[in-house]
């Protein structure tokens, strides 16, 4: 991954973020040509804190092939993104841009057994179902046995033994604070995505907020006071 200094992130980090968001695009080359599919995970550690990644695919992905413990996959994450225009910044003579999170894990991927599967299932299935809370969580045991088995025939369980992490934060952390603070302002008018890149710069760089927000209190005495 190409990533200038300024938007570098460091491993616990970026594997905080890979966890958190527990869906990527996993991508291997076959020899000819590059294989990608879109899937969630989850991220656990061997006993000597090897990070590994844990997922499954249908039987027939073409990436099943490519589980052999040898061949070293991508697994790419994406957090918020959001456009930028030139016309935020306090500054002139600037350009487009795009602020993002973007994480990318590298190693060998090899093929579970069928209690590790298992496993693999109910863990995958816990992670996203907490995010549903209070729901009453879904369990394979919810399934008959031999609906559960059936499933099971059709897909195979892979973890990566993640060997590489790299990590690019691209929040404007190279502007100016007066640019710096437009940007996150404009940001906060826009979709979900700006909002939470929003929220990332701010937690960047709160000096600058907590600043604005004592003169916005001072403003708010002053004008009751008068």
């Amino acid at each position: 991954m190409y990533t200038p200094p300024f938007f570098k992130q460091d491993r616990a980090a970026s594997l905080k973020l890979a966890d958190e968001r527990g869906f990527g695009t996993f991508c291997a080359w076959d020899g000819t040509r590059p294989i990608a599919s879109q899937l969630p995970f989850y991220v656990s550690y061997a006993a000597d804190g090897t990070p590994q990644v844990a997922f499954h695919v249908a039987r027939h992905n073409p990436l099943v092939k490519l589980g052999d413990g040898s061949t070293s996959w991508l697994l790419a994450i994406n957090g918020p993104d959001a456009y930028v225009s030139p016309d935020w910044y306090v500054s002139p003579d600037q350009v487009p841009t795009w602020l993002y999170q973007s994480v990318h894990l590298t190693g060998p991927v090899r093929v579970l057994s069928d209690a590790e599967l298992s496993v693999q299932i109910d863990t995958l299935s816990a992670k996203f179902e907490d995010w549903l809370l209070p729901k009453k969580p879904w369990t394979s045991a919810k399934m008959t046995a031999g609906r559960f088995e059936t499933m099971k025939r059709a897909i195979v369980g892979l973890v990566m033994t993640v060997e590489e992490v790299e990590g690019s934060f691209k929040l404007n952390q190279h502007k100016s604070e007066a640019d710096f603070a437009a940007v996150v302002i404009a940001l906060d008018n826009g979709d979900a995505d700006a909002k939470a890149i929003s929220r990332l710069m701010r937690q960047t760089r709160p000096q600058i907020f907590a600043d604005q927000a004592v003169a916005d209190d001072t403003n708010k005495l002053e004008r009751s006071a008068t």
